[in-house]
């Protein structure tokens, strides 16, 4: 571009030269006293030609202030933690694509102590890594690049509450292996009670104390309480689903300052009817609800809980849809992982659960945060843990490798909530 411009100057001065003599040819040069030279033109000629110079003169300088700015040099756009102006609004983060990054992935789940041995694809055999070098594009916005050390910083002293099953779980390990990569001592950050990570454990908890940052997980699958088989209850009720009484560990949640919850996955005939459990409402048991009205039924107890419990001024909450799974044949138990993520998502990216989860969310009165993953997951054939788990004799198309597809769920979490600020 530099070049460019020496080469405007030089044509289009150079060439001025032997106009300029021209038309000093038609006058005569008069001195007066000292240096200054003075010209008079002596014909009608001269006059045209100077005219027609000054002229000349003029419309190249605007040319010159017009189009200069257009020839400034292309500055390549980085993609930095957000300093937002802007409301959230104006970034629907889940209409895109995925695009392929050669930067990703965020950080080695070999080298996270809190990256469950069961999703991590690479050491349990996957060979291809493929998966992990797409990124999630919004359509008409960026996701700031993540930066572990930054968000560190403005996460200091808080507490962030992840509430749900184990899809929940995967976001938590996420975000904790996410971060730790801007922390130098790694032995500063550990779980609380010194737990390891299990499926079936109710509290996991870790601190970031060179940050006093903690980031918990409550394994709460349906969010309401579980409970027995009422007496008199016909023999297949084994157990039952309080869908009118939030779970018994709620008060656990109340002091955090970032809340995201979960559920949906446990809410098939398979988790609830197949294994005898029932709706109760009130004492009553409820044998003929289906499940989507039992499920709504669930979120209205959890959205009247948080309406009259949380400080909306202080903590912030999310509720994260249902994440697409991709098994396929007769009976959904076929999982087949592609090599690439796949071009339709076939009816996945919309959801009956994801749907009753947005229609609760309008209604409240505690600002929500609905994180829209359904149609994102939807493409991702790809990232799935199939056969590379700790039991690789069950097939698993419904949770996601780590590094992988819920690291984009934390960038985006992180991106809406900094905006904010």
């Amino acid at each position: 571009m530099i070049e460019m411009v020496d080469s405007f100057n030089h044509w289009s001065f150079g060439h001025l030269r032997p106009f300029v003599k021209r038309v000093l040819s038609f006058g005569k040069g008069v001195v007066i006293k000292g240096h200054c030279k003075f010209w008079i033109f002596q014909s009608f000629n001269g006059v045209v030609v100077v005219g027609s110079l000054l002229s000349f003169l003029l419309a190249m300088a605007y040319v010159y202030v017009i189009l200069f700015p257009r020839f400034q040099p292309v500055i390549n756009k980085t993609y930095e933690t957000p300093h937002f102006n802007s409301s959230v609004s104006e970034c629907n983060y889940f209409e895109g694509n995925w695009i392929q990054d050669e930067s990703y992935p965020l950080y080695d789940a070999s080298q996270c102590p809190f990256a469950e041995n069961g999703f991590n694809c690479l050491a349990n055999g996957r060979r291809d890594g493929g998966y992990t070098k797409w990124r999630w594009k919004p359509k008409n916005c960026e996701i700031p690049r993540f930066n572990a050390r930054e968000i560190l910083e403005k996460m200091r002293g808080k507490r962030i509450v992840f509430v749900g099953d184990s899809l929940s779980r995967t976001q938590w390990e996420s975000l904790i292996c996410m971060l730790m990569t801007g922390v130098e001592d790694k032995r500063s950050v550990y779980e609380i009670n010194g737990n390891k990570i299990t499926k079936q454990i109710r509290f996991l908890g870790v601190r970031f104390s060179s940050f006093d940052l903690r980031i918990d997980f409550y394994r709460s699958v349906f969010l309401v309480q579980p409970g027995p088989a009422p007496g008199r209850a016909p023999k297949r009720v084994k157990s039952t689903l309080k869908i009118d009484k939030l779970d018994d560990i709620r008060n656990e949640w109340i002091d955090s300052d970032i809340l995201i919850f979960n559920s949906g996955h446990w809410w098939t005939p398979s988790k609830l009817f197949e294994m005898g459990c029932y709706f109760l409402v009130g004492g009553s048991l409820k044998l003929g609800m289906p499940i989507t009205a039992a499920f709504e039924r669930a979120l209205h107890t959890w959205a009247s809980w948080l309406n009259t419990t949380i400080n909306a001024n202080r903590t912030s909450v999310f509720f994260r849809t249902f994440e697409s799974s991709h098994w396929s044949g007769r009976n959904r138990l076929s999982c087949k992982v592609t090599w690439r993520p796949s071009s339709r998502t076939g009816g996945r990216d919309r959801s009956p659960i994801s749907d009753i989860i947005i229609k609760v969310v309008k209604a409240m009165a505690v600002p929500v945060t609905v994180l829209h993953v359904t149609p994102m997951g939807a493409f991702r054939s790809d990232a799935h843990v199939g056969t590379w788990s700790d039991n690789p004799s069950v097939p698993d198309c419904s949770h996601w490798c780590l590094p992988g597809v819920p690291d984009m769920w934390n960038e985006i979490l992180l991106s809406n909530m900094l905006s904010r600020n």
